[in-house]
Order: structure tokens, then C-alpha cells, then sequence
């Protein structure tokens, strides 16, 4: 017995240690970092959130993904990230006029904010260039979706006088405003008549926000033969596109060009043509990725991201849309 004793001591000093290593070598908790969207339905965000979610299993962080579909669901989501340990979060906001409110409420919980897409607005209507922001450049592509609508009206030879330009707006927000306004921009540079644009404001971003849009402008120019359609967007082109098919115009008469290249590959997979002409991609696998990757490196290694990133489109089509989208990791 004599002979065990230090045995046992030894032992129960083992057993000690063991007792402790776990809380004395505890690994860091895993980083969470919040990506919070407008319309998590619709598939750009899904996409957004594919390219965050590969940012995350690159760097060794997980996604908290949230859908906020107005101000109250907002304040609500950062409360929320803060509770269960988040550092920050990426937002594209149901309303650029809560930037204030955000950025007020991410500073009490301490996290750190990238905005996407949709650039956070002061009371004062201006941009808060102090807060970080990526997205495209929203004028850019724009004057982009105009030159192409222009390049392909005198490819098809159709006389100016016989045709107008369907131009689908929602002044309300910045970045769609400027997206319209570039491509009426580009036309005029290339010669379209001014007399030749015709504005529809939408009351809606959506398909039946641009239909009904569209058709008070085909109603007040019943004479016009052949149409071109810009649009923030690809959903607010459809409308449009839909609107012209109720009225006989077919893909022979119409020319749309949409934005985002992600809501319309149904329309372009269709075995018939139709007045959706194309598309200016913006990756949105790529802006989750860059957005997740840029907090990532600001949380953990103190990085911080440049004020104000834009990225570029790609003219998709028809011809082109499947190979391109399959390089971006949009479609398998």
C-alpha cells in the first residue's frame, strides 16, 4: 500500500489537470457574422447568400442569415446578432432612409456594418459615404444597358420615328433612379430623341408594379411600332415585356434589356424568344463573398474595407447566359 501512495498522487494530479485542460485550452468561439436582406424570397439574395456562406466555410466563420423586410424587422435582426455573439453583419436594407437608425443600433451592440447593393441614405437624403458599401455602379451599368439597347435597335434597322423607348422608374430610390437615368443617358449621347422617351413609373418594384406602369405608356403612345425597355431591374423589364405581349408586341418588336441577370433565367431558358432581350449581370454570389470576406478580415485581422467598392456587369443573352452563369457558380 506503502508503494502505491505516490502512484495514486500522481493520478489524482492527472486527474486534475484533465479536470482543467478543457476551460485552461478552450478553443475561441466560432466568429458569427450577420447577412441580413430585404427580399430573402427573391433569388438574387439566395444567391447573395450562397457566396457568403462560401466566404464563411473558406474562412472559419458561420452566417447568420436573416430576412428584414421592413425597419422594425431590422432593428430587431441586430439586437438578435448581438444576443447570440455576433461582430457584425452585412445589410441590404427594406428602406435606405433607416441608415441612421442602423448604424445607431450597430454601434450600442458593437458591430461592425458593410452595406450591399442599396447605399444607406442620412435625413438629409445624401448617401452616408462614411458607412462601408459595395454594389454596382449603378450609373455605369445603366449607360451599359443603353448602349446596348441602341446597338441592337440599329443592328435590327428600325426607324428612329418609329420607335420609343419604354423607360420603367422608381425615382424614390438612389440607385434606380441612377440606373435609369444612365441609360437614357446613353441613348441620347447616340443620337435617340429625347421626344422618343417615355417614362412609366412603377408604385412597385415587381412584375405587376412594371405591367401596370408599362401600360399607361402604351396607352398614351398607342402609334409607337417598336419598343426598347429599360428597368432597374430585370423584374421591373418583364413587366414590361408582358405588358407589350398583352398588345400583340412580340420579341420581333421589342427590345428589354434588365439588370441583376438572376430573375430572368426562366425567361431565357424559354424555347420561344421573347421581348426580354438580355441582361447586364452583376455577380450576386460574388458580392456575398466579397461582402463576408471584407467583414471577416475587419473583425478578425482589423482590416478595415475601403469606403466604397463598385463592381462592373456582364451583358448576358440568349447566346451566352448559360455559359456565363455556370462560371459564376450561378447555375450547376
Amino acid at each position: 500500500m506503502k508503494h502505491l501512495r505516490p502512484l495514486l498522487i500522481c493520478l489524482a494530479g492527472l486527474g486534475a489537470l484533465a479536470g482543467t485542460s478543457p476551460v485552461a485550452g478552450a478553443a475561441e468561439p466560432r466568429l458569427k457574422l450577420g447577412y441580413l436582406v430585404k427580399q430573402p424570397e427573391e433569388p438574387w439574395f439566395q444567391f447573395e447568400w450562397q457566396g457568403a456562406e462560401k466566404a464563411a466555410a473558406q474562412y472559419g466563420f458561420d452566417v447568420v442569415k436573416l430576412g428584414v423586410t421592413d425597419g422594425e424587422k431590422v432593428m430587431t435582426a441586430i439586437d438578435n446578432l448581438a444576443a447570440v455573439g455576433a461582430k457584425g453583419f452585412v445589410i441590404c436594407t427594406p428602406d435606405v432612409r433607416l441608415g441612421p437608425g442602423i448604424m445607431n443600433k450597430a454601434r450600442q451592440n458593437g458591430l461592425k456594418v458593410i452595406t450591399v447593393d442599396d447605399q444607406l441614405v442620412a435625413g438629409d437624403g445624401r448617401f452616408m459615404t462614411n458607412v462601408h458599401y459595395l454594389g454596382m455602379s449603378a450609373s455605369r451599368i445603366g449607360h451599359d444597358v443603353g448602349q446596348e439597347l441602341f446597338k441592337e435597335m440599329q443592328r435590327r434597322k428600325w426607324p428612329v420615328e418609329e420607335t420609343g423607348l419604354c423607360a420603367i422608374t422608381f425615382e424614390e430610390l438612389d440607385t434606380a433612379r441612377a440606373r435609369t437615368d444612365g441609360a437614357i443617358a446613353a441613348l441620347k449621347v447616340a443620337g435617340f430623341p429625347t421626344d422618343r422617351i417615355f417614362k412609366g413609373a412603377q408604385k412597385t418594384t415587381d412584375i405587376p408594379g412594371s405591367f401596370a406602369a408599362a401600360n399607361i405608356v402604351l396607352t398614351q403612345h398607342p402609334v409607337v411600332k417598336h419598343w426598347l425597355i429599360c428597368a432597374l431591374n430585370d423584374t421591373g423589364v418583364l413587366g414590361a415585356v408582358r405588358a407589350m405581349e398583352d398588345r400583340g408586341l412580340t420579341a420581333g418588336d421589342v427590345i428589354g434589356i434588365g439588370i441583376n441577370g438572376t430573375d430572368c433565367i426562366d425567361e431565357l431558358r424559354k424555347s420561344k424568344p421573347t421581348g426580354f432581350y438580355g441582361s447586364m449581370l452583376v455577380s450576386a454570389p460574388q458580392e456575398g463573398f466579397r461582402t463576408a470576406e471584407m467583414l471577416c478580415h475587419w473583425v478578425k485581422d482589423d482590416i478595415e474595407p475601403p469606403l466604397d467598392t463598385r463592381t462592373a456587369g456582364i451583358f448576358i443573352t440568349r447566346e451566352n447566359f448559360e455559359q456565363v452563369l455556370k462560371q459564376e457558380g450561378i447555375i450547376p
